[in-house]
């Protein structure tokens, strides 16, 4: 045999490299201990009592029956299911196959129907209003949204946004200072997007120009934008209320016919301007980026500025018009805590929101649908605390204000698996 026929045979195919997948037992463990804790909530503490699921609200154009659910059958059902569903993806793994994300979805269903179900049983008020649940999920994943978004185009380009929880704060304050001065809620939300830019532009400078820690500049900054914003709040919004912190807030703007879909439609399309605009926001970002000229540019200098300097793409410039526009995006997120929601500002009132939109982008695995649906699954945990209380739900209230933060770690560390970010996010790229 010849040595270049040896050589054919002892390198590894092009087709076997493809199928390579890393073993990670990651989800598995994460789906066994989940199962374990529904066993014991579901089967051992069952609750006998019956839940009802209301999908159609008052005045709704059609009105759909209640559901119905037993709490102990409804409970060992789905901790069977869950069971099912660890063992299949412990055989996959097995098999040296990565779980699918649809295998998640399915998981993470089955356990909302026997939580909620366990909950709601064992609760003074056993109906669940699913549609305010999954409405008021949404609302608190707007900001999320945002600044989800803001992370991608940053993470994207090359530099590591750790800065989304100032900018979102930075909004929130000036949107709310603006709209209250000029009666207009249109200016404050301009006004925020201007705001998260200039945080963003700081972030930019020191980063990009001056090769400074890209983390330790986004610390430093959400430090400085809480110090600020509760300094101006304690000093000037607090004793001066009715004139710097009272501003109007965006009304609903019910899509005709669209609003009267039972669930869907006061979810979706029964809301503020600010969430038609995360809509339009999420479209064009992914659009954006994998579909035009200017995202080709911007993927291609986050993941190898080197090549893009050799095809003539301005690192610098690029990297820092695109963390701007990160930081207005996220500047509009932070306006819908006082345009939106709120309707005041607050110290703090982001309460680590920025955080949670960062792991959103790890979690999406930096696309901005898949971040998005992160940022949704983080809002509707954070709801979720809301409608237990409200419902009267034998769960502890310590653990309800941990919930979203014990879904986030469960999410980012367990269900991620092995990802890959942007190759040259947080490098700073020296011109040689």
């Amino acid at each position: 045999m010849s040595t270049t026929a040896q050589r054919h045979e002892a390198s590894p195919q092009p087709d076997a490299l493809d199928k390579t997948v890393v073993l990670s037992w990651k989800a598995p463990i994460v789906y066994g201990v989940i199962t374990l804790l529904a066993v014991v909530l579901f089967v051992v503490a069952r609750q006998d009592g019956d839940a009802v699921f209301r999908i159609s609200s008052p005045g709704e154009f059609l009105q759909l029956p209640e559901v119905v659910l037993g709490g102990a059958v409804t409970g060992a059902v789905c901790a069977v299911l869950l069971a099912l569903i660890t063992v299949a993806s412990v055989l996959l793994v097995r098999a040296h196959r990565r779980p699918p994300l649809w295998l998640a979805v399915i998981f993470a269903l089955v356990f909302m129907v026997g939580f909620l179900t366990w909950a709601a049983a064992g609760a003074t008020t056993s109906v669940i209003p699913l549609t305010g649940l999954l409405a008021g999920g949404l609302s608190l994943s707007v900001p999320l949204i945002f600044g989800a978004m803001a992370g991608v185009l940053s993470e994207r380009v090359g530099v590591v946004n750790i800065a989304i929880e100032g900018q979102l704060l930075a909004g929130a304050f000036t949107s709310a200072v603006v709209a209250t001065a000029t009666g207009n809620p249109f200016v404050g939300l301009l006004a925020a997007g201007v705001s998260g830019v200039l945080v963003s532009f700081v972030l930019a400078a020191f980063a990009i120009k001056y090769f400074v820690d890209q983390v330790i500049v986004g610390v430093v900054l959400n430090v400085l934008v809480v110090g600020l914003t509760s300094f101006f709040f304690s000093q000037l919004l607090a004793p001066n209320a009715a004139t710097l912190n009272s501003p109007p807030r965006f009304p609903r703007v019910p899509i005709p016919f669209l609003a009267d879909i039972p669930i869907i439609g006061p979810m979706l399309f029964n809301q503020t301007v600010i969430v038609y605009l995360m809509y339009v926001t999420v479209a064009l970002v992914y659009v954006g980026l994998f579909h035009t000229r200017w995202g080709l540019r911007l993927r291609a200098v986050g993941e190898h500025p080197q090549a893009a300097d050799t095809v003539g793409i301005n690192i610098a410039k690029t990297r820092f018009w695109n963390v701007s526009l990160g930081g207005a995006i996220a500047g509009l997120g932070g306006a819908f805590f006082t345009l939106g929601s709120v309707g005041a500002f607050n110290k703090e009132m982001t309460a680590g929101a920025g955080y949670i939109a960062l792991a959103a982008v790890i979690f999406g695995q930096w696309d901005p649908v898949r971040a998005t649906l992160a940022a949704l699954l983080f809002g509707f945990a954070s709801n979720l605390q809301n409608t237990l209380g409200v419902i009267g739900s034998p769960v502890p209230s310590e653990f309800m204000l941990m919930l979203p933060y014990v879904v986030t770690i469960f999410a980012v560390a367990g269900l991620v698996g092995k990802v890959r970010g942007p190759a040259a996010a947080g490098t700073p790229y020296i011109k040689g």
